[in-house]
C-alpha cells in the first residue's frame, strides 16, 4: 500500500509540476528583456525609438524627434502624448519603457 501511494504522489508530482513550472511567466528570458528594455525619450534617434516603442514606426520616430527639436525635452513620459501621432493607447503600452 505505501508503494502505491508513493508511486501516486509521484505521477501526480509530474503532472502538475510543468503547470507551476508554466504559471509565472516573468521567469522566462523574453518577459525579462520586456521589463528591461528603457528607451530614453530626450536623447534616443528615431531608428532607436522605432525599433524599442510599441506602436512606433519611423514616421513617428520622426515626429517626437521633431517635437523635441522644437519644445525642448520632455520633462516626464506623459508629456510624449503632446506628439502629433502619439496617442494615450501608444502612451500606455509603452509607458514602463519610457524615461527621461
Amino acid at each position: 500500500m505505501k508503494q502505491l501511494l508513493t508511486c501516486l504522489m509521484f505521477a501526480l508530482s509530474l503532472v502538475l509540476a510543468p503547470t507551476a513550472w508554466s504559471a509565472d511567466d516573468s521567469a522566462t528570458p523574453e518577459a525579462a528583456q520586456a521589463q528591461t528594455i528603457q528607451v530614453n525619450i530626450n536623447t534616443a534617434d528615431a531608428k532607436t525609438l522605432a525599433e524599442k516603442l510599441e506602436g512606433v514606426g519611423p514616421s513617428k520616430a520622426a515626429a517626437i524627434i521633431e517635437y523635441r527639436d522644437d519644445h525642448g525635452a520632455f520633462r516626464a513620459p506623459d508629456d510624449l502624448i503632446k506628439v502629433k501621432g502619439i496617442g494615450s493607447a501608444t502612451l500606455k503600452k509603452n509607458r514602463d519603457r519610457i524615461k527621461v
